[in-house]
């Protein structure tokens, strides 16, 4: 397997695109994480199976959020994507996310070629309200039966703000 941090750059952040890498499918239970060290995917933990992914979950290659991995991603997609594929993806928001006291943003992006939505979510408002009380939901309670109340969703930003965080994100890793 190749390094994706190695093999991937960041994408076109500023015009809205990036490169992102999946760790675990949509609907999954398993915590699958990139190993940067060892440059390859691990099972970190499985996660009680009420807590079910509410979207593919991956990271941005080049990247280093402010508790040290690589910054996230939330992948909107009717279909699970499968562990280790990478993709184009738009940039429609950012879930601003305490977790243990750190920020560990997410990115939230849909395939940059979506013909079967016809490329039509274009911001998190095209998703609703009520797409992101469970986002919210998922992410404020799937550490309840270790660590209760470890983690907090302190809102959404906007295109805009999720550029920000990626070019933060980019320096960061450029930094190390």
């Amino acid at each position: 397997m190749a390094d994706f941090n190695q093999v991937l750059e960041t994408g076109d952040y500023q015009n809205g695109i990036i490169n992102t890498v999946v760790e675990i499918p949509q609907g999954s239970f398993l915590k699958i994480e990139w190993d940067r060290k060892r440059a390859a995917f691990m099972l970190d933990r499985v996660e009680p199976s009420i807590y079910t992914k509410p979207t593919n979950y991956g990271f941005i290659p080049q990247t280093l959020d402010e508790d040290g991995d690589e910054l996230d991603t939330l992948v909107i997609c009717e279909e699970p994507i499968p562990t280790g594929v990478w993709l184009e993806a738009r940039i429609i928001g950012v879930m601003n996310f305490i977790d243990d006291g750190e920020a560990d943003h997410k990115v939230v992006v849909v395939p940059a070629d979506d013909r079967n939505s016809g490329d039509s979510i274009t911001s998190l408002d095209d998703l609703g309200d009520r797409w992101k009380q469970k986002v919210e939901q998922h992410f404020m309670h799937y550490k309840d039966l270790k660590k209760p109340g470890s983690t907090v969703v302190e809102g959404w930003g906007d295109v805009e703000a999720a550029k920000a965080i990626v070019a933060e994100s980019i320096e960061r890793y450029k930094n190390q």
